[in-house]
């Protein structure tokens, strides 16, 4: 069930999120995504997901990448329990943009797999994905799609009184001890936001060894059986907001700190600590005179730092810091249209100090300019047609470093083109499509990697005569609401004639980039063309109500096929065909369901690298919910892979040393008030 727009407007993030929380919503939860929909359109052309309330709690692990794991067309980079980023539709690193409250969230993790965002899902209340190019609204690197996150840590609309939440979890495959808390205040004109958030894990517990029979003997891998080695670490957060709000908008900032510690499964005596401070402000106009009905500012500025720690000893030290800030603007209707002018800023500074750097220091500046039009055509017919026109420009600095001596300045413009068109055939069934054009400017590292990268064990090199990516998108889905089935079926195609991908040559170099057969494996970023092409299905279906309880049939499945149509192989680190399906149960308080994921196997791989094995998991969860005075608690025990099969995602780059997590078991307890 979905809150209307009256309703929502009358309710605290806080409180909406309580009622959507609660068992009567949790079969019918049919949330409005913002992402991607400035104008507030009812419906997004492109496909989209939203997961809150207590399908976010149960579905939670420890980095952004697991969380969504399941989520049709999203797969995980999974780098260990310490460091994990969603990949959409095949599509990974700078092609998918990380938002927070609908701005760059400003790390380095799409630089390398080893890389975690700095982000505890547990501080988070609601996430977006937007499968598919979003590039108009965000750039080049949503080229492949968009997360956003958001965690009202500035306050959007009026709190009244003291609210709060805190949560406690216990357990898992890395017997995980979790705890976090917040604390909203407000007298209906300011509000404060306070939240803070611990998490420690232990090496992961897996079925056998971690090393893949079939792994290439060059592999490091810990040898002992049921451990992955190296995977222990911990996560530490907290922020600070506040915000003025009044009728017809808000303003407000805030200040976030993370702090993490984490080993890295690929090099046994590599650990990464990882610091991030961000400051953000956000304000929201409406209901202005003139040309513009409501204008959106959101800025956020980050210090973001992490080291690579060998032998206790610090090999390479990341920075980066930058801004990034966008302002959005509704004019008045045109004739039939709507929409939405705005620019977007960003700088971003980034530096790899050490004798082990392999990226040199680099600053990019970043602007840019879009358009969004939505035509409502008739009661059934609704278009939206876009642009967007974007200048970055990159500078390394060797800093003397001789392995960059020769990098030069690059600048590039990039333009991307967006249509939509939504068609309801009936009040049950529509018809969504999307024709997209999308160019991205190479990323500095992209264009300036050159040497060996501990953490994964990798030697990475760039090609600075890249030019930019390219793409031309589509999505064509059936989607259909008879209040019994709710879901979609959808295919898309993506056609690159500059695909910037990470491939591997074959060749093993050692730490000064000669060839030597006991070094290190090689990967080069190559432009080549490029083919993604798949199909993504979902239906929640209502099986009844009774006596007994209510019944409810979850069922998904999606398969990406991508093509480096060059060669004519496969692109790397595809996920395989996988299917879904869930049995959901609620009675009264008590709320459970029994989840069996199936994956093929991934023998379509290029010729240099190993394919896995399918599998079958069968998980597990149930809650309670019951209140004390006037707060309200969720208990809750969670079970995954539960028959303790050895999975191994095709997406990982660790495939063949770092198998995903075995038997696991979790409880929590999550209170609000």
């Amino acid at each position: 069930m979905s809150l209307s727009s009256p309703l929502r407007s009358h309710l605290t993030p806080l409180a909406a999120a309580l009622l959507m929380a609660s068992p009567a919503h949790a079969l019918d939860l049919q949330p409005q995504v913002i992402t991607g929909n400035p104008l507030g359109s009812q419906q997004l052309a492109s496909p989209s997901t939203v997961l809150e309330g207590d399908d976010l709690t149960l579905q939670q692990q420890g980095s952004l990448g697991e969380t969504l794991n399941k989520q049709p067309g999203v797969s995980s980079s999974y780098f260990g329990p310490g460091a994990s980023r969603p990949i959409i539709r095949g599509q990974d690193g700078d092609r998918i943009r990380l938002l927070r409250n609908g701005v760059g969230a400003l790390d380095a993790s799409a630089l390398s797999y080893d890389h975690a965002v700095p982000l505890d899902p547990v501080n988070v209340e609601r996430i977006e994905i937007v499968r598919g190019p979003a590039a108009l609204l965000y750039g080049g690197s949503a080229i492949g799609g968009v997360v956003n996150t958001f965690d009202n840590r500035i306050p959007t609309t009026a709190i009244d009184g003291i609210h709060g939440a805190g949560e406690l979890r216990y357990g898992g495959a890395d017997t995980t001890r979790s705890s976090a808390g917040k604390l909203e205040a407000g007298d209906g004109t300011f509000a404060l936001h306070l939240d803070a958030s611990a998490r420690e894990f232990n090496d992961l517990r897996i079925p056998g060894f971690a090393r893949d029979r079939n792994a290439p003997a060059s592999e490091e891998a810990d040898q002992r059986k049921g451990r992955l080695g190296n995977s222990d670490g911990r996560q530490d957060g907290g922020a600070i907001g506040g915000s003025y709000t009044w009728d017809d908008g808000y303003a407000g900032l805030s200040y976030s700190n993370y702090d993490s510690n984490y080993g890295s499964p690929a090099e046994q005596d590599v650990r990464i600590r990882m610091q991030q401070d961000h400051y953000a402000f956000a304000s929201e106009i409406r209901n202005l005179q003139g040309p513009f009905s409501s204008v959106k500012l959101d800025a956020g500025y980050t210090e973001y730092k992490h080291s690579e720690i060998e032998d206790g000893q610090v090999g390479t030290t990341f920075k980066n810091k930058g801004y990034e800030a966008r302002v959005e603007a509704r004019h008045l209707p045109i004739g039939p249209f709507n929409g939405v002018i705005g620019a977007q800023v960003s700088r971003n500074e980034f530096s790899a100090l050490g004798e082990e750097a392999f990226v040199p220091q680099t600053d990019t500046n970043t602007g840019a300019l879009f358009l969004l039009e939505e035509l409502k055509a008739s009661e059934r017919l609704t278009f939206s047609l876009g642009g967007r026109l974007e200048h970055t420009s990159i500078d390394p600095n060797a800093q003397g470093n001789e392995r960059f001596a020769a990098d030069r300045s690059s600048n590039f413009t990039a333009g991307s083109l967006s249509s939509g068109a939504i068609y309801s055939l009936t009040p049950i069934w529509s018809v969504a499509a999307t024709l997209n054009y999308t160019e991205r400017a190479p990323t500095f590292y992209e264009l300036y990697a050159n040497g060996a990268h501990v953490a994964t064990g990798t030697y990475e090199l760039g090609d600075a005569n890249l030019s930019k990516e390219k793409a031309v998108s589509s999505d064509l889905a059936l989607r259909f609401d008879n209040g019994t089935h709710k879901g979609s079926v959808g295919v898309f195609y993506s056609h690159f004639s500059n695909y910037i991908g990470l491939l591997g040559t074959g060749r093993t170099l050692n730490d000064e980039g000669q060839e030597d057969a006991a070094g290190i494996p090689e990967y080069r970023y190559s432009g080549v063309r490029a083919r993604f092409a798949g199909f993504e299905a979902q239906d929640h279906w209502k099986l009844g109500e009774s006596a007994y309880g209510k019944f409810a049939l979850e069922l998904s499945g999606d398969y990406t096929r991508a093509t480096n149509l060059d060669t004519g192989e496969a692109l790397p680190r595809i996920a395989p065909l996988r299917l879904n399906s869930g049995l959901l149960w609620e009675l009264d308080r008590w709320q459970a369901r029994i989840d069996v994921e199936h994956a093929a196997g991934q023998g379509r791989v290029p010729a240099n690298e190993t394919g896995t094995s399918g599998y079958t998991t069968f998980g597990a969860s149930a809650g309670y919910h019951f209140d004390i005075g006037s707060s309200q608690w969720l208990a809750f025990v969670k079970g995954d892979n539960l028959t303790n099969q050895t999975v191994r995602y095709a997406s990982s780059i660790l495939r063949d040393i770092a198998p995903a997590p075995g038997r696991s078991v979790e409880f929590g307890l999550r209170t609000t008030f």
